[in-house]
């Protein structure tokens, strides 16, 4: 399991519960495997009590499956949930990047150039790579002083992460950064219709590479 630099005043509770969700979108705990309380709580060196809590917090949203006194095991893909994931991401964000063509700044348009031109160094490194995906989105919810919502939909987003995860490791043809760029222009051009277009597009890819993906892995499916 990879450990992530715990916060400073960060409650054990959600330093377990950030970890953990990393582990999970990477595939480091992978669908369909079996985790230990107690294992996790040392690798983490946190008490049972925080990793519970997460665990507990996690199959809220069907990414953890607790087995009473046997332990649990991180669901197979489902996707149906992907996709009511990525639904529910849809209408949040086309309404955002709506909003950020009124209401974005030139500083704010520096911070998501500065953001592509990352995307484009670590191209072909998938994690670094997703790291820099989610902080561009999270940056137009800044922008729009939409955090809270973001905060909101980010444990059911999982679901959508885990399949972003593989689409990074498995097509070669990686198109999401000139997908990025695209919206940054419409959001320049404060051109609302092409934003939310480009934006559209840049959520269904999983879509399009659903067969190569299930392919490529499938024991991780239902």
């Amino acid at each position: 399991m990879e450990l992530l630099e715990r916060i400073t005043r960060e409650p054990a509770r959600d330093y377990a519960l950030r970890v953990l969700k990393h582990n999970i979108v990477i595939l480091e705990l992978k669908p369909g495997s079996i985790v230990s309380e107690n294992e996790l709580a040392a690798e983490m060196g946190l008490s049972r009590t925080p990793v519970r809590e997460a665990l507990q917090e996690l199959s809220k949203v069907q990414i953890v499956e607790i087995f009473p006194q046997k332990g649990s095991s991180i669901t197979k893909i489902d996707y149906n949930l992907v996709e009511e994931a990525r639904f529910m991401r849809m209408v949040f964000e086309t309404a955002i990047v709506e909003q950020a063509c009124d209401l974005s700044t030139d500083a704010d348009i520096e911070k998501l150039e500065y953001n592509i031109k990352q995307q484009r160094f670590y191209l072909h490194n998938p994690e670094k790579l997703m790291d820099l995906d989610d902080d561009f989105h999270k940056q137009l919810f800044h922008i729009c002083n939409k955090q809270r919502i973001y905060n909101l939909i980010e444990n059911m987003m999982i679901h959508f992460d885990r399949v972003r995860s593989m689409t990074l490791t498995v097509i070669k043809d990686i198109k999401i950064v000139e997908d990025h760029n695209a919206i940054l222009k419409a959001i320049k051009a404060r051109n609302k219709t092409k934003a939310k277009e480009v934006l559209k597009t840049h959520l269904t890819r999983y879509k399009i590479d659903k067969e190569l993906i299930i392919k490529s892995y499938p024991e991780y499916f239902k």
